[in-house]
């Protein structure tokens, strides 16, 4: 879940969107702006992509995440 600078939400979604682990991103109007879905093989690899590809994006102002194990 993302928190984006006012105004910046869609600029934030596309630079989300355009990263390929990322298989599904919504927008959402409450705490959080966007929620993305992340695919990742590993716990290392998904720390990897949150913290080098989503965190690093501008305008991002926090981040929550919420990994689920099936």
């Amino acid at each position: 879940m993302v928190n984006a600078d006012v105004g910046k939400e869609p600029e934030v979604y596309s630079s989300i969107k355009d990263i390929p682990e990322v298989v599904e991103v919504h927008t959402s109007y409450g705490t959080y702006d966007i929620i993305a879905i992340v695919n990742a093989e590993t716990n290392e690899r998904l720390k990897s992509i949150i913290t080098t590809r989503i965190r690093s994006i501008p305008s991002i102002r926090s981040t929550l995440s919420m990994p689920v194990v099936d």
